[in-house]
């Protein structure tokens, strides 16, 4: 899946609200400030705290 830009400067990260970035090889929003990944479903990003993996 690719996300666009227009998107990625949208999206933030629900627990500090700070900038995610795109691995589009793991398909995973990153949060270098938590240390979290958050997953994308269906094209669809998951960005609830319950489901964050931890790096």
């Amino acid at each position: 899946m690719v996300l666009s830009d227009i998107l990625l400067k949208k999206l933030v990260c629900p627990n500090c609200k700070g900038k995610l970035v795109y691995e589009k090889e793991k398909d995973k929003l990153i949060c270098h400030k938590c240390n979290l990944a958050y997953r994308i479903t269906n094209n669809i990003p998951v960005l609830l705290n319950d489901e964050a993996e931890k790096l």
